[in-house]
């Protein structure tokens, strides 16, 4: 079951590349959702996942909540990949997204860049796009509280 006390965390991640952030990734949200990671620069991380049935809202149309999961999933191993030093993880604390469009099929991408990189707070944007055409689906904004050790 994820989240069983040996099973390491992406906090505890050692490698932190795309192949990492997958493998945690897989038996929770962003594996069960089919999110991609594709790169972990600490300037700017990116992401897809396939539009598949199951992510689809009754009328019809990818569920918002699939477009907040992708953003927020990224901006999130963002903050991880520039944790400070001796940071014991981070929690978001707020989070805002604004639909612009969306899609019924084919895939979608998200890049998500640090607006601010403190030591207590950080804030992240990230844009979510159809992939193939880069027609803008929506705008995200995010806060995550950096947690340190008691």
């Amino acid at each position: 079951m994820a989240g069983e006390p040996n099973e390491p965390l992406y906090t505890d991640l050692a490698d932190r590349s795309p192949a990492g952030f997958n493998a945690v990734g897989r038996g929770r949200l962003p594996g069960l959702l089919g999110v991609e990671v594709v790169s972990t620069e600490a300037s700017a991380l990116r992401a897809r996942l396939d539009v598949t049935q199951p992510l689809m809202a009754p009328n019809g149309f990818l569920h918002a909540a699939t477009v907040i999961a992708l953003a927020d999933t990224l901006c999130g191993y963002g903050t991880v990949v520039n944790l400070p030093e001796g940071a014991a993880g981070f929690t978001t604390v707020e989070l805002k997204s604004n639909f612009l469009g969306t899609v019924r099929e084919g895939g979608i991408e998200c890049l998500a860049t640090p607006l601010h990189l403190g030591g207590t707070t950080h804030v992240w944007d990230a844009v979510v796009d159809a992939e193939g055409t880069g027609r803008r689906l929506a705008v995200f904004r995010c806060t995550q509280l950096v947690l340190w050790p008691r």
